[in-house]
């Protein structure tokens, strides 16, 4: 008994300081860049305008004369817009190419 004593003892140290290392911990930093969203609307833009050429004016119209004239000031209304538009779209495409 007196032999295995030291045996047993040795053991049990061998397994507790085991149990105790374990490897070290590898921290690595990484800088990983994410594009984020820009809003290209400006917010002087506005809403869309209410189109006088609507379903409803056009059905009221008297006769083709007055439907024509609908039109005519409806497209006159889409081409402002259209200004006011395209340059948004120009900054919008321009800022989606420079990420």
């Amino acid at each position: 008994m007196k032999r295995l004593t030291p045996i047993v003892i040795g053991c049990s140290a061998l397994i507790v300081t085991a149990c105790a290392t374990k490897p070290e911990a590898h921290i690595k930093t990484e800088i990983v860049e994410v594009p984020t969203p820009i809003a290209c609307v400006p917010a002087s833009l506005g809403p869309p305008p209410v189109y006088i050429d609507d379903k409803a004016a056009v059905d009221a119209a008297e006769d083709a004369a007055a439907r024509y004239l609908l039109f005519a000031a409806g497209r006159d209304q889409r081409t402002l817009r259209l200004d006011q538009l395209e340059p948004v779209i120009a900054a919008c495409r321009a800022a989606a190419m420079q990420r």
